[in-house]
Protein backbone atom coordinates (compact mmCIF):
# COMPACT_ATOMS: atom_id res chain seq x y z
CA UNK A 1 0.00 0.00 0.00
CA UNK A 2 1.30 3.64 -0.90
CA UNK A 3 2.97 5.09 2.03
CA UNK A 4 3.27 9.30 1.67
CA UNK A 5 6.50 9.09 4.06
CA UNK A 6 8.68 6.21 2.74
CA UNK A 7 9.23 6.19 -1.06
CA UNK A 8 12.47 6.99 -2.11
CA UNK A 9 11.60 5.95 -6.01
CA UNK A 10 12.24 8.61 -8.51
CA UNK A 11 10.28 9.07 -11.80
CA UNK A 12 12.87 8.06 -14.91
CA UNK A 13 11.33 10.67 -17.83
CA UNK A 14 12.27 10.29 -21.51
CA UNK A 15 10.87 12.94 -23.56
CA UNK A 16 9.26 12.99 -27.08
CA UNK A 17 6.59 10.82 -27.15
CA UNK A 18 3.05 12.21 -28.10
CA UNK A 19 0.22 10.89 -25.28
CA UNK A 20 -2.18 9.35 -27.54
CA UNK A 21 -5.41 7.00 -26.11
CA UNK A 22 -8.07 6.99 -23.52
CA UNK A 23 -7.71 7.98 -19.27
CA UNK A 24 -10.22 7.29 -17.05
CA UNK A 25 -10.40 9.75 -14.22
CA UNK A 26 -10.23 8.57 -10.51
CA UNK A 27 -12.40 10.37 -7.57
CA UNK A 28 -11.27 13.44 -6.67
CA UNK A 29 -8.54 13.29 -3.84
CA UNK A 30 -9.89 16.96 -2.24
CA UNK A 31 -13.65 15.29 -2.23
CA UNK A 32 -12.65 11.71 -1.04
CA UNK A 33 -10.56 12.89 1.98
CA UNK A 34 -13.49 14.63 3.41
CA UNK A 35 -16.08 12.11 2.45
CA UNK A 36 -14.06 9.86 4.58
CA UNK A 37 -14.03 12.71 7.64
CA UNK A 38 -17.38 12.89 7.46
CA UNK A 39 -18.18 9.35 7.65
CA UNK A 40 -17.87 10.61 11.34
CA UNK A 41 -21.40 12.53 11.71
CA UNK A 42 -23.06 8.73 10.08
CA UNK A 43 -25.33 6.87 12.74
CA UNK A 44 -24.22 3.64 10.94
CA UNK A 45 -22.11 2.90 8.05
CA UNK A 46 -21.23 4.88 4.82
CA UNK A 47 -20.46 3.36 1.95
CA UNK A 48 -18.58 5.12 -0.81
CA UNK A 49 -17.37 4.67 -3.84
CA UNK A 50 -14.88 6.21 -6.92
CA UNK A 51 -11.92 6.85 -3.70
CA UNK A 52 -9.06 7.10 -5.36
CA UNK A 53 -5.48 4.81 -4.97
CA UNK A 54 -3.62 7.62 -3.40
CA UNK A 55 -1.34 7.61 -0.57
CA UNK A 56 -3.27 9.82 1.59
CA UNK A 57 -6.64 7.81 2.02
CA UNK A 58 -4.91 4.92 3.41
CA UNK A 59 -3.26 7.41 6.06
CA UNK A 60 -6.93 8.80 6.40
CA UNK A 61 -8.28 5.57 7.16
CA UNK A 62 -5.31 5.32 9.69
CA UNK A 63 -6.69 8.50 11.63
CA UNK A 64 -10.48 7.26 12.06
CA UNK A 65 -9.34 3.80 13.05
CA UNK A 66 -7.46 5.42 15.71
CA UNK A 67 -10.63 7.32 17.00
CA UNK A 68 -12.32 3.62 16.88
CA UNK A 69 -14.24 3.63 13.44
CA UNK A 70 -14.59 0.37 11.56
CA UNK A 71 -12.83 1.43 8.14
CA UNK A 72 -12.41 -0.78 5.11
CA UNK A 73 -10.50 0.12 2.49
CA UNK A 74 -10.44 -1.51 -0.92
CA UNK A 75 -8.15 0.63 -2.87
CA UNK A 76 -8.60 -1.92 -5.86
CA UNK A 77 -11.92 -1.51 -6.91
CA UNK A 78 -11.84 2.00 -5.41
CA UNK A 79 -14.15 1.54 -2.39
CA UNK A 80 -14.45 2.47 1.19
CA UNK A 81 -17.00 1.74 3.73
CA UNK A 82 -16.70 3.99 7.35
CA UNK A 83 -18.42 2.51 10.35
CA UNK A 84 -19.45 4.79 12.81
CA UNK A 85 -22.17 3.38 15.01
CA UNK A 86 -20.00 3.57 17.95
CA UNK A 87 -19.15 7.52 19.64
CA UNK A 88 -15.57 8.25 18.13
CA UNK A 89 -12.74 9.43 20.32
CA UNK A 90 -12.20 13.07 20.01
CA UNK A 91 -8.55 13.11 20.13
CA UNK A 92 -7.29 11.42 16.83
CA UNK A 93 -3.95 9.78 16.36
CA UNK A 94 -1.36 12.41 16.30
CA UNK A 95 1.58 10.48 14.21
CA UNK A 96 -1.34 9.89 11.92
CA UNK A 97 -2.58 13.45 11.69
CA UNK A 98 0.55 15.01 11.33
CA UNK A 99 1.31 12.91 8.08
CA UNK A 100 -1.46 15.05 5.85
CA UNK A 101 -3.10 18.13 5.62
CA UNK A 102 -6.51 16.74 5.11
CA UNK A 103 -6.64 15.03 8.81
CA UNK A 104 -7.92 18.99 9.67
CA UNK A 105 -11.50 18.02 8.21
CA UNK A 106 -11.80 15.72 11.57
CA UNK A 107 -12.23 18.93 13.57
CA UNK A 108 -15.45 20.16 12.33
CA UNK A 109 -17.47 16.61 11.99
CA UNK A 110 -15.98 15.68 15.97
CA UNK A 111 -17.13 18.57 17.26
CA UNK A 112 -20.76 18.18 15.64
CA UNK A 113 -20.41 14.19 16.54
CA UNK A 114 -18.91 14.50 20.51
CA UNK A 115 -18.91 18.18 20.95
CA UNK A 116 -15.82 17.91 21.68
CA UNK A 117 -12.07 17.64 19.55
CA UNK A 118 -8.13 17.63 20.03
CA UNK A 119 -6.13 17.88 17.10
CA UNK A 120 -2.55 17.73 16.14
CA UNK A 121 -1.79 20.90 13.71
CA UNK A 122 -1.28 18.49 10.28
CA UNK A 123 1.13 18.23 7.51
CA UNK A 124 1.02 18.42 3.81
CA UNK A 125 2.38 20.78 1.56
CA UNK A 126 5.01 23.60 1.89
CA UNK A 127 2.63 25.92 -0.68
CA UNK A 128 2.58 28.53 1.99
CA UNK A 129 0.68 29.25 5.01
CA UNK A 130 -2.59 27.77 5.45
CA UNK A 131 -3.92 28.80 8.86
CA UNK A 132 -7.06 27.10 11.04
CA UNK A 133 -8.00 30.76 12.22
CA UNK A 134 -11.10 31.03 10.45
CA UNK A 135 -11.91 26.99 11.35
CA UNK A 136 -11.21 28.05 14.97
CA UNK A 137 -13.56 31.54 15.15
CA UNK A 138 -16.04 29.75 13.44
CA UNK A 139 -16.40 27.26 15.98
CA UNK A 140 -16.37 29.78 19.08
CA UNK A 141 -19.08 31.96 17.23
CA UNK A 142 -21.31 28.32 17.42
CA UNK A 143 -20.91 28.43 21.16
CA UNK A 144 -17.15 26.23 21.52
CA UNK A 145 -14.34 27.19 23.74
CA UNK A 146 -11.32 26.96 22.07
CA UNK A 147 -7.60 26.25 23.45
CA UNK A 148 -4.71 26.31 20.84
CA UNK A 149 -1.31 25.32 21.43
CA UNK A 150 1.92 25.72 19.67
CA UNK A 151 1.49 21.87 17.76
CA UNK A 152 -2.54 21.71 18.08
CA UNK A 153 -5.93 22.55 18.94
CA UNK A 154 -8.46 21.62 21.50
CA UNK A 155 -12.02 22.79 21.21
CA UNK A 156 -14.92 22.09 23.69
CA UNK A 157 -18.67 22.98 22.73
CA UNK A 158 -20.72 22.29 25.28
CA UNK A 159 -23.52 23.60 23.67
CA UNK A 160 -22.95 23.46 19.49
CA UNK A 161 -25.37 26.34 18.33
CA UNK A 162 -26.29 28.15 15.30
CA UNK A 163 -24.44 31.46 14.02
CA UNK A 164 -24.28 33.92 11.46
CA UNK A 165 -20.40 33.49 10.12
CA UNK A 166 -18.59 35.53 7.54
CA UNK A 167 -15.27 33.80 5.97
CA UNK A 168 -12.62 36.62 5.34
CA UNK A 169 -11.60 34.42 2.49
CA UNK A 170 -13.66 31.48 0.90
CA UNK A 171 -11.40 29.09 2.65
CA UNK A 172 -11.75 25.64 1.47
CA UNK A 173 -10.91 23.94 5.06
CA UNK A 174 -12.73 26.61 6.73
CA UNK A 175 -15.88 26.01 4.77
CA UNK A 176 -15.95 22.45 5.24
CA UNK A 177 -15.07 22.05 8.87
CA UNK A 178 -17.99 24.39 9.74
CA UNK A 179 -20.65 22.61 7.59
CA UNK A 180 -19.75 19.70 9.22
CA UNK A 181 -20.24 20.89 12.36
CA UNK A 182 -22.95 23.04 11.70
CA UNK A 183 -25.39 20.38 10.42
CA UNK A 184 -25.16 18.46 14.04
CA UNK A 185 -25.53 21.98 15.93
CA UNK A 186 -28.83 23.21 17.47
CA UNK A 187 -30.21 25.86 15.22
CA UNK A 188 -29.46 27.59 11.95
CA UNK A 189 -26.24 28.21 11.19
CA UNK A 190 -25.39 31.17 8.11
CA UNK A 191 -22.06 30.99 6.47
CA UNK A 192 -21.51 33.62 4.32
CA UNK A 193 -18.31 34.00 1.75
CA UNK A 194 -18.08 30.18 1.75
CA UNK A 195 -16.56 28.31 -0.63
CA UNK A 196 -18.15 26.48 -3.63
CA UNK A 197 -15.49 24.38 -5.07
CA UNK A 198 -17.22 21.62 -6.72
CA UNK A 199 -15.71 19.52 -3.80
CA UNK A 200 -17.62 21.47 -1.12
CA UNK A 201 -20.37 20.37 -3.18
CA UNK A 202 -19.98 17.00 -3.68
CA UNK A 203 -19.88 16.92 0.34
CA UNK A 204 -22.74 19.36 0.81
CA UNK A 205 -24.84 17.35 -1.20
CA UNK A 206 -23.72 13.93 0.55
CA UNK A 207 -24.73 15.46 3.73
CA UNK A 208 -27.93 16.41 2.41
CA UNK A 209 -28.48 12.78 1.14
CA UNK A 210 -27.62 11.23 4.64
CA UNK A 211 -30.24 13.99 6.12
CA UNK A 212 -28.66 17.00 6.68
CA UNK A 213 -30.09 20.37 5.32
CA UNK A 214 -28.28 22.61 3.63
CA UNK A 215 -29.61 25.02 1.60
CA UNK A 216 -28.03 27.63 -1.29
CA UNK A 217 -25.26 24.66 -2.40
CA UNK A 218 -22.83 26.04 -5.08
CA UNK A 219 -23.48 29.26 -3.69
CA UNK A 220 -21.33 31.99 -1.46
CA UNK A 221 -24.08 31.59 0.78
CA UNK A 222 -24.84 28.10 2.93
CA UNK A 223 -27.90 27.89 5.11
CA UNK A 224 -27.61 25.12 7.27
CA UNK A 225 -30.19 24.01 9.67
CA UNK A 226 -29.02 21.00 12.14
CA UNK A 227 -30.65 17.93 12.80
CA UNK A 228 -30.36 14.94 15.77
CA UNK A 229 -28.63 12.26 13.41
CA UNK A 230 -27.32 11.76 10.01
CA UNK A 231 -28.02 8.45 8.11
CA UNK A 232 -26.30 5.92 6.68
CA UNK A 233 -25.59 5.94 2.55
CA UNK A 234 -23.68 5.15 -0.79
CA UNK A 235 -21.93 7.92 -2.03
CA UNK A 236 -19.94 7.81 -5.56
CA UNK A 237 -16.99 10.43 -4.84
CA UNK A 238 -16.73 13.07 -7.81
CA UNK A 239 -14.35 13.05 -10.79
CA UNK A 240 -11.50 14.69 -10.23
CA UNK A 241 -11.00 17.97 -12.01
CA UNK A 242 -7.18 18.69 -11.32
CA UNK A 243 -6.29 15.11 -12.65
CA UNK A 244 -8.15 16.28 -15.60
CA UNK A 245 -6.89 19.26 -16.39
CA UNK A 246 -3.44 17.89 -15.82
CA UNK A 247 -3.86 14.92 -18.28
CA UNK A 248 -5.23 17.59 -20.69
CA UNK A 249 -2.34 19.54 -20.34
CA UNK A 250 -0.05 16.48 -20.74
CA UNK A 251 -2.25 16.03 -24.35
CA UNK A 252 -1.46 19.38 -25.73
CA UNK A 253 2.25 19.65 -24.00
CA UNK A 254 3.26 16.50 -26.33
CA UNK A 255 1.58 17.16 -29.20
CA UNK A 256 -1.25 13.98 -28.34
CA UNK A 257 -4.76 13.39 -28.72
CA UNK A 258 -6.34 12.32 -25.33
CA UNK A 259 -9.98 11.03 -24.63
CA UNK A 260 -10.54 12.02 -21.22
CA UNK A 261 -13.17 9.79 -19.38
CA UNK A 262 -15.43 10.15 -16.10
CA UNK A 263 -15.19 14.13 -16.43
CA UNK A 264 -17.57 16.84 -15.92
CA UNK A 265 -16.66 19.61 -17.93
CA UNK A 266 -18.69 22.24 -16.39
CA UNK A 267 -16.56 21.99 -13.24
CA UNK A 268 -13.85 23.12 -15.33
CA UNK A 269 -14.92 26.09 -17.15
CA UNK A 270 -12.66 28.52 -16.68
CA UNK A 271 -9.38 25.97 -17.35
CA UNK A 272 -10.89 24.80 -20.35
CA UNK A 273 -11.11 28.28 -21.86
CA UNK A 274 -8.00 29.07 -21.00
CA UNK A 275 -6.68 25.84 -23.15
CA UNK A 276 -8.10 26.50 -25.37
CA UNK A 277 -7.07 30.64 -25.70
CA UNK A 278 -3.40 29.23 -26.19
CA UNK A 279 -4.22 26.51 -28.89
CA UNK A 280 -5.44 23.41 -27.33
CA UNK A 281 -8.52 21.88 -29.54
CA UNK A 282 -11.17 20.33 -27.07
CA UNK A 283 -13.83 18.19 -27.44
CA UNK A 284 -16.72 17.71 -24.97
CA UNK A 285 -19.20 14.98 -24.65
CA UNK A 286 -21.47 14.26 -21.79
CA UNK A 287 -18.99 12.85 -19.65
CA UNK A 288 -15.74 12.92 -21.15
CA UNK A 289 -13.60 15.69 -23.00
CA UNK A 290 -10.92 14.66 -25.93
CA UNK A 291 -8.25 16.91 -26.03
CA UNK A 292 -5.83 17.80 -29.24
CA UNK A 293 -2.38 19.69 -29.70
CA UNK A 294 -2.60 22.67 -31.42
CA UNK A 295 -0.08 25.56 -32.17
CA UNK A 296 0.46 27.05 -28.38
CA UNK A 297 -0.35 30.69 -28.39
CA UNK A 298 0.43 32.56 -25.30
CA UNK A 299 -2.52 33.01 -22.38
CA UNK A 300 -2.51 35.24 -19.00
CA UNK A 301 -4.37 33.35 -16.22
CA UNK A 302 -5.10 34.28 -12.54
CA UNK A 303 -5.67 31.98 -10.03
CA UNK A 304 -8.10 32.31 -7.82
CA UNK A 305 -10.76 29.99 -5.70
CA UNK A 306 -13.81 28.59 -7.81
CA UNK A 307 -14.92 29.14 -10.20
CA UNK A 308 -11.42 30.83 -10.85
CA UNK A 309 -8.47 29.42 -12.26
CA UNK A 310 -7.29 26.64 -9.66
CA UNK A 311 -4.14 27.31 -8.39
CA UNK A 312 -3.63 23.41 -8.45
CA UNK A 313 -3.40 23.62 -12.12
CA UNK A 314 -0.69 26.60 -12.13
CA UNK A 315 2.27 25.00 -12.08
CA UNK A 316 1.30 22.55 -14.95
CA UNK A 317 -0.10 25.40 -17.27
CA UNK A 318 2.90 26.82 -16.66
CA UNK A 319 4.89 24.20 -18.07
CA UNK A 320 2.55 24.42 -21.51
CA UNK A 321 3.05 28.05 -21.72
CA UNK A 322 7.00 27.54 -21.75
CA UNK A 323 6.05 25.64 -25.11
CA UNK A 324 3.53 28.64 -26.37
CA UNK A 325 5.04 31.22 -28.91
CA UNK A 326 5.03 34.53 -27.11
CA UNK A 327 5.01 35.68 -23.36
CA UNK A 328 2.70 34.61 -20.53
CA UNK A 329 1.47 35.75 -17.66
CA UNK A 330 0.18 33.66 -14.25
CA UNK A 331 -0.66 35.86 -11.47
CA UNK A 332 -0.46 33.62 -8.35
CA UNK A 333 -3.27 34.96 -5.73
CA UNK A 334 -4.07 31.73 -3.49
CA UNK A 335 -0.64 30.20 -2.32
CA UNK A 336 2.18 32.33 -1.74
CA UNK A 337 4.68 29.31 -1.87
CA UNK A 338 3.03 28.08 -5.38
CA UNK A 339 5.79 29.28 -7.38
CA UNK A 340 9.22 27.31 -5.56
CA UNK A 341 9.33 24.91 -8.81
CA UNK A 342 10.15 27.51 -11.00
CA UNK A 343 14.08 27.23 -10.12
CA UNK A 344 13.56 23.28 -10.93
CA UNK A 345 12.01 24.65 -14.18
CA UNK A 346 14.30 26.77 -14.89
CA UNK A 347 17.48 24.34 -14.96
CA UNK A 348 15.68 22.58 -17.58
CA UNK A 349 15.83 25.43 -19.75
CA UNK A 350 12.10 27.10 -18.79
CA UNK A 351 12.12 31.06 -19.30
CA UNK A 352 10.52 32.45 -16.27
CA UNK A 353 10.92 35.64 -14.64
CA UNK A 354 9.26 35.89 -11.36
CA UNK A 355 8.09 39.24 -9.67
CA UNK A 356 6.22 38.85 -6.48
CA UNK A 357 3.29 36.78 -7.16
CA UNK A 358 3.15 37.79 -10.94
CA UNK A 359 5.40 35.39 -13.32
CA UNK A 360 6.61 35.89 -16.84
CA UNK A 361 6.60 32.65 -19.18
CA UNK A 362 8.20 32.87 -22.31
CA UNK A 363 8.47 30.27 -25.06
CA UNK A 364 9.05 28.49 -27.00
CA UNK A 365 11.62 27.60 -24.46
CA UNK A 366 13.62 24.02 -25.77
CA UNK A 367 13.60 22.19 -22.44
CA UNK A 368 16.68 19.81 -21.84
CA UNK A 369 16.11 16.65 -19.14
CA UNK A 370 17.47 17.26 -15.72
CA UNK A 371 16.55 16.30 -12.13
CA UNK A 372 13.65 18.17 -10.94
CA UNK A 373 13.16 17.91 -7.46
CA UNK A 374 9.10 17.63 -6.89
CA UNK A 375 8.35 19.97 -3.46
CA UNK A 376 4.76 19.11 -3.70
CA UNK A 377 1.98 17.60 -5.47
CA UNK A 378 1.03 19.73 -8.59
CA UNK A 379 5.10 20.62 -8.86
CA UNK A 380 5.90 16.76 -9.04
CA UNK A 381 3.42 16.65 -11.70
CA UNK A 382 4.56 19.55 -13.51
CA UNK A 383 8.15 17.99 -13.17
CA UNK A 384 7.01 14.96 -14.94
CA UNK A 385 4.78 16.98 -17.56
CA UNK A 386 8.24 18.57 -18.19
CA UNK A 387 9.90 15.94 -19.14
CA UNK A 388 7.82 14.52 -21.12
CA UNK A 389 8.68 17.28 -23.71
CA UNK A 390 12.10 17.61 -22.94
CA UNK A 391 14.88 16.55 -24.83
CA UNK A 392 17.06 13.51 -23.42
CA UNK A 393 16.09 12.06 -19.56
CA UNK A 394 14.39 13.81 -16.58
CA UNK A 395 14.61 12.56 -13.06
CA UNK A 396 11.92 13.85 -10.74
CA UNK A 397 12.64 12.88 -7.39
CA UNK A 398 10.22 13.20 -4.24
CA UNK A 399 7.91 11.26 -5.65
CA UNK A 400 5.93 10.44 -2.47
CA UNK A 401 4.06 14.44 -3.20
CA UNK A 402 2.96 12.71 -6.19
CA UNK A 403 1.52 9.52 -4.68
CA UNK A 404 -0.81 11.57 -2.60
CA UNK A 405 -2.45 12.85 -5.72
CA UNK A 406 -2.43 11.40 -8.56
CA UNK A 407 -3.95 7.51 -8.68
CA UNK A 408 -1.62 5.26 -10.54
CA UNK A 409 0.20 7.81 -12.44
CA UNK A 410 2.47 5.88 -14.24
CA UNK A 411 1.10 3.36 -15.15
CA UNK A 412 -1.65 5.61 -17.01
CA UNK A 413 1.27 7.63 -18.43
CA UNK A 414 2.64 4.53 -20.04
CA UNK A 415 -0.65 2.95 -21.02
CA UNK A 416 -1.06 6.50 -22.76
CA UNK A 417 2.15 5.98 -24.54
CA UNK A 418 4.83 8.08 -22.50
CA UNK A 419 8.49 6.47 -21.90
CA UNK A 420 8.52 6.57 -18.23
CA UNK A 421 9.60 4.70 -15.66
CA UNK A 422 9.23 4.81 -11.62
CA UNK A 423 12.61 3.30 -10.39
CA UNK A 424 14.49 2.98 -6.88
CA UNK A 425 16.75 6.20 -6.41
CA UNK A 426 19.44 3.99 -5.41
CA UNK A 427 19.26 2.72 -9.70
CA UNK A 428 19.87 6.20 -10.45
CA UNK A 429 22.63 7.23 -8.27
CA UNK A 430 24.11 4.00 -8.63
Amino acid sequence: MLDPTSSTDVFVVRGGAPLRGTVRLSGAKNSALKLMAAGILCDGTLELGAIPRIADVPVMAEVLRGIGLGVDLDLANERCTIDASVEPDWRPPRDAVTRIRASISCLGPLVGRTRRARIALPGGDKIGARRIEMHVRGLMAMGAEVEERADEVEVVARELHGAILTLDFPSVGATENLVMAAVLADGTTVLDNAAREPEIQDLCRMLVAMGARIDGIGSPTLEIEGVDRLAPISWETCPDRIEAGTYAVAAALTGGDVVIERVRPADLTLPLLKLRSAGVVIEEGGDSLRVKAGDLDPVDFVTLPYPGFPTDLQPQMMVLLTQAEGTSRCTENVFESRFSFVDELARMGADIQIDGHHALIRGPAPLVGATFTGLDVRAGAAGTLAGLVARGTTVVRDVHHVDRGYADWIPRLQALGADVERVPASDVDA
